[in-house]
């Protein structure tokens, strides 16, 4: 060891001087030289010198500490580990595409602006489920329904299903999400998703101070409407600030909702809306000429 260390000092390798340091008082920790083993690491650290989050000084702190630990040091070895555990965690680089993690943001923000994060995430792909027609020949299934209730909140076609999960893991591993704010938003999107498809009518003063922070039943039955205008707003399930910033949202239908026709234009009265296999198969034998987003044959159900 006194060869390769020396050897190194006279090439002025500082990183193999401490290299060859490290070993030795790995042997002299070995050997229950603790004393001994001790110093050697004194002499690896100081061979690497100054710089801060060196990985190599990591390894020595690593095995200092456990020279530390057998020699009834515990204490010390404790501060040992500490320092190289932070040494790690200052070199580890974060993911591809790890967001959060690149921001370094403290957990309970990073733990908030996963779940906002995901909400948009959520409205952009219901907008995308309207505007792409193969899309919208899955999301039919949903707007199918003859009545606005609870059980609409959880009418969905399975290749929709699937292709929202696989969206929603993409946009997960994007912003590197706290296990923590997946779950919290899973629960606050069904949550809400029964909540605004249900068929209540809250208090005008109620559904007007709520729906600034939530989407309510009364805005989202908008979206159910037959007219392909209405259909095209409101948009969101969760939170109602995306229809807002981007100009989808709309406060009332142009007629009473107790009056406003809710479902599909062109499949108003199709018995393949109420029954389980009629509605599995209804996108692959329709074409779904009824888009709400600019593919719609007329602007309306009422254009002539």
């Amino acid at each position: 060891f006194t060869q390769m260390q020396e050897t190194a000092r006279a090439a002025g390798r500082s990183h193999d001087e401490a290299e060859a340091w490290l070993l030795a008082g790995r042997v002299d920790n070995s050997a229950r030289r603790f004393d001994q083993a001790i110093e050697d690491f004194t002499r690896a650290m100081e061979c690497l010198g100054s710089g801060p989050g060196d990985p190599l000084g990591a390894r020595i702190l690593a095995a200092w500490g456990v020279a530390d630990f057998e020699n009834g040091r515990y204490e010390q070895a404790r501060r040992q580990w500490e320092e190289g555990l932070s040494i790690c965690r200052s070199e580890a680089p974060a993911a591809a595409g790890d967001m959060l993690n690149n921001l370094a943001v403290p957990q309970w923000l990073a733990l908030g602006l996963a779940v906002v994060a995901l909400d948009f995430a959520i409205w952009l792909q219901h907008v995308m489920f309207h505007a792409v027609p193969a899309l919208w020949r899955l999301h039919r299934v949903h707007h199918a329904d003859p009545d606005f209730d609870v059980t609409t909140g959880a009418r969905f076609h399975p290749i929709e299903i699937v292709l929202s999960m696989l969206i929603k893991f993409s946009v997960i591993a994007v912003l590197g999400a706290p296990a923590a704010a997946v779950l919290l938003f899973e629960v606050l999107l069904n949550a809400t998703a029964m909540f605004n498809h249900a068929n209540l009518k809250l208090p005008a003063g109620v559904d007007a101070m709520l729906r600034r922070l939530l989407v309510t039943p009364d805005m989202h039955r908008v979206h159910h409407s037959t007219d392909i205008a209405e259909a095209n707003s409101n948009f969101g399930f969760n939170l109602p600030w995306w229809d807002r910033l981007f100009g989808t949202y709309r406060a009332a239908a142009r007629l009473p909702q107790e009056s406003m026709a809710i479902g599909v234009q062109d499949l108003s009265g199709d018995p393949r809306c109420i029954h389980l296999s009629g509605m599995l198969m209804l996108p692959f034998i329709d074409a779904g000429r009824d888009y709400a987003i600019g593919h719609a044959d007329k602007p309306s159900h009422e254009a002539s």
